[in-house]
């Protein structure tokens, strides 16, 4: 027993000394880090307006901020990434020195910088010249980097992550979205891939489609291709003027997605395939770039994946009547309210479990497509089921049932062609019904 109280003992003293010397040395560290001698004194990122950097590849690109907006000037003129900027501007307003390993170098090469590997220049807002950094290689445990200032022999060392931050050739630092678009005000979409061609427009806050067929469009179908065209990135240019098209299939396109605001137009067109890169052109620049080929998939799709699959627009919740034809037997509820609370009645006026209706309700309304025929079943002449829905007021809608080849079919009234659809989520129904007869 003795023995048992000796260690525990001797684990409490180890765990004071341990969690004295943490703190001990946690204070030491932020003290060390307040006081790290900063690159560049009183620097703010907001006072940069101009960064020139010369990348490991030897590229030079210049960029200047006017009105709060970034540009690359050269070697071309184009809108800049604006994330990028931010990440260099506040990394060098807050570039520490973690440490001087030489105060006067006769040797720089020895550490990359001569020549400098990575070359930054800025100039801040009211100066003159402009102030650089010399980044060189890693060291040799790969957490830092050598660098100095130009007009100093002083070798010291910086954080490594700087490296991916500075290290930006020009299209890096350019701004890549493959085509500019308002979302909010984008009203039509246009998509044309060979033979294939469909429409759709936007009436209020709801997606339809207009061509090949009249019928409803999947919202979120339709708002997931548009938030991933204006998301969309080049991964490289090709032909900056544009040149022969008929090269990259571009003239004609293989495929064209085109997002519409009334009369104006943003069109991407897609080219060949080459090297696991797809050509792709805005159809308002000259430009040759190349993206992801998963863009095409995401944008180009089958009419069936713009569809709605959802059979009934209502919701319980939203359902104020619901008329069941089976065969002969026809089935009515509707619903009112008795102080304050909905009622749900049969065509005879009595009250009907709420809970019924509402459980036959959400296994209406969850009925779903899996795959949609442009032709109308021969089944649907003899429904085995009609259902018509009156909810929000003034809507009403109608969708017929029929058994054919071990699935269902069913067809809104106001569609062309007809869907399948699981016969277990039907059977589902068939019994929720049964339940409140």
């Amino acid at each position: 027993m003795r023995g048992l109280w000796s260690t525990l003992v001797l684990i409490l003293v180890l765990a004071g000394l341990v969690s004295y010397i943490y703190f001990v040395d946690s204070e030491r560290d932020g003290a060390a880090d307040s006081e790290r001698e900063k690159a560049f004194a009183s620097v703010t990122a907001e006072d940069i307006e101009e960064i020139r950097i010369t990348s490991a590849d030897g590229e030079t690109s210049r960029l200047t901020k006017a009105d709060g907006t970034w540009k690359l000037v050269e070697p071309v003129q184009a809108d800049a990434d604006e994330n990028e900027l931010t990440s260099i501007t506040s990394s060098l307003a807050s570039l520490d020195i973690q440490r001087v390993v030489d105060e006067n170098a006769s040797d720089v090469t020895q550490y990359g910088l001569e020549p400098a590997r990575i070359e930054v220049g800025f100039r801040t807002k009211g100066a003159q010249d402009m102030r650089r950094i010399l980044l060189g290689e890693k060291t040799p445990t790969g957490g830092d980097l050598y660098a100095r200032l130009p007009d100093q022999q002083r070798v010291f060392l910086v954080s490594s992550f700087l490296d991916t931050t500075f290290n930006k050739n020009t299209f890096a630092l350019r701004e890549k979205g493959v085509i500019t678009i308002d979302r909010d005000t984008i009203d039509g979409v246009d998509i044309a891939a060979g033979a294939r061609s469909i429409r759709l427009a936007k009436s209020g806050t709801e997606w339809r489609i207009v061509q090949p067929l009249a019928g409803r469009a999947d919202f979120a179908a339709v708002e997931g291709a548009l938030e991933r065209l204006s998301s969309a990135q080049m991964q490289g240019i090709v032909a900056p003027e544009g040149g022969d098209l008929k090269r990259y299939k571009l003239d004609p396109p293989v495929a064209t997605f085109t997002a519409m605001t009334g009369s104006s137009r943003a069109a991407l067109l897609f080219g060949e395939t080459e090297n696991a890169l797809m050509y792709a052109k805005d159809a308002s620049r000259p430009m040759v770039f190349t993206v992801a080929p998963t863009l095409y998939t995401d944008l180009v799709r089958d009419l069936s994946e713009f569809r709605r699959k959802d059979l009934f627009d209502s919701r319980s919740f939203t359902a104020t009547r619901i008329e069941f034809q089976r065969g002969t037997e026809k089935i009515v509820l509707s619903k009112s309210s008795v102080d304050g609370k909905d009622v749900w009645r049969n065509a005879e006026g009595k009250d009907v479990d709420a809970a019924k209706v509402d459980d036959l309700l959400a296994k209406v309304t969850a009925l779903r497509a899996d795959t949609f025929e442009s032709t109308v079943s021969g089944a649907l002449k003899t429904p085995a089921l009609t259902v018509t829905v009156a909810f929000d007021d003034n809507k009403t809608e109608q969708v017929a049932f029929a058994s054919a080849a071990g699935d269902v079919v069913a067809r809104r009234s106001d569609e062309p062609g007809s869907a399948r659809l699981m016969a277990s989520s039907f059977d589902e129904v068939l019994k929720a019904l049964d339940a409140v007869k």
